[in-house]
């Protein structure tokens, strides 16, 4: 069993693109002068076919899952720190609450498959598939099943947003392994270049990952499927997220990819509906090995280059106003007609 995937349509758009560059060109400021905000401005009118783009009710959601993968020693931290974390982000005291209130931006937080009994929390979305994977050094982490149902429940979570925005975060000890795999497997960049310190392994801890990770995709050398691959070394807050992100470019929505992890849903998502990419923002290029050269599989362009490695949509947050500056900038600022300014001599 799969998830339906929904068809997400190219935002290309010949006179569209014409009537944005003229838009955006015919502002007082020199060519081009505004770079990466230009882009950003000419992307989110394709994507939401107007030449007067919007950041309506942007949203965060975080999504956290447990890995049976820990039990191989490949984290600095306990498994019981996803679930500790879950009750940091519902107390409001991570970094993505303070971002995400900073920017104004509404938080939702997820359980889709945390090794954890919550019980019915204020504030927490119960759409927990199971408590944790299975290990992949032994065996698929997923069941075809399993991964199709963290999927459609990620995407029936995205069905309910009032937004026109929605950046993805997730939270999951292990889960820098399993993104590790899913980009050896999708882009065929070797496993050495892939694996990075995580929460903060040391030299010889990112050795054992390695080794760990090197002889799980042995294991596995058969599985080429891209969801195939997602249920055999993904997480089902990865699951669920590639199942959200075709979801919400299938809406129109504008996507703000986050790091590391997040990024390795999309991969899995654009490789089943390549045209996801139109609809996505890049926040940041993290500090965790390996995102460098993911970004540059999928030919993104990141907004910020902060150090971030992080996680929790952090990313996401701290670029939501670069979003807004460059809609505002395309709505807002004057014209050289009419501002009475000089255009440039040809």
């Amino acid at each position: 069993m799969h998830m339906r995937i929904p068809h997400i349509e190219t935002t290309a758009d010949v006179s569209l693109s014409e009537a944005l560059d003229a838009a955006i060109n015919n502002k007082t400021k020199p060519l081009g002068s505004l770079g990466m905000l230009e882009a950003l401005a000419k992307q989110i009118g394709l994507i939401q076919r107007t030449t007067r783009p919007t950041v309506t009710k942007p949203a965060i959601v975080v999504f956290a899952g447990d890995h049976g993968v820990v039990a191989e020693n490949v984290s600095a931290y306990p498994q019981s720190v996803t679930w500790q974390m879950v009750e940091n982000f519902l107390a409001n005291g991570a970094a993505i609450n303070v971002f995400a209130r900073q920017n104004g931006c509404a938080l939702h937080v997820v359980d889709a498959g945390v090794n954890h009994d919550f019980g019915a929390r204020e504030g927490l979305e119960d759409r927990k598939v199971g408590y944790g994977t299975r290990n992949f050094a032994i065996e698929p982490a997923m069941t075809a099943d399993e991964c199709a149902a963290a999927m459609q429940r990620g995407a029936e979570l995205v069905a309910t947003l009032e937004g026109n925005v929605v950046g993805f975060g997730e939270m999951g000890i292990g889960n820098t392994s399993a993104a590790a795999a899913l980009m050896h497997k999708l882009t065929g960049v070797p496993v050495a270049a892939c694996v990075g310190a995580g929460a903060g392994l040391s030299g010889q801890g990112i050795e054992h990952k390695r080794h760990v990770i090197e002889q799980a995709v042995a294991r596995h050398a058969q599985v080429s499927d891209p969801l195939d691959v997602l249920a055999t070394f993904g997480g089902f807050e990865i699951a669920m997220m590639a199942g959200a992100m075709l979801e919400a470019a299938s809406r129109r929505m504008v996507l703000l990819i986050d790091g590391f992890i997040v990024t390795s849903a999309l991969l899995v998502a654009a490789r089943v509906q390549p045209s996801i990419l139109d609809y996505c923002a890049f926040s940041h290029c993290s500090d965790e090995r390996g995102h460098r050269q993911m970004l540059e599989c999928l030919k993104a362009r990141p907004l910020l280059q902060l150090g971030l490695r992080l996680g929790e949509g952090s990313g996401c947050a701290l670029a939501l106003p670069l979003l807004h500056a460059a809609v505002n900038f395309l709505r807002e600022m004057a014209t050289f007609e009419s501002a009475q300014v000089s255009t440039a001599d040809k």
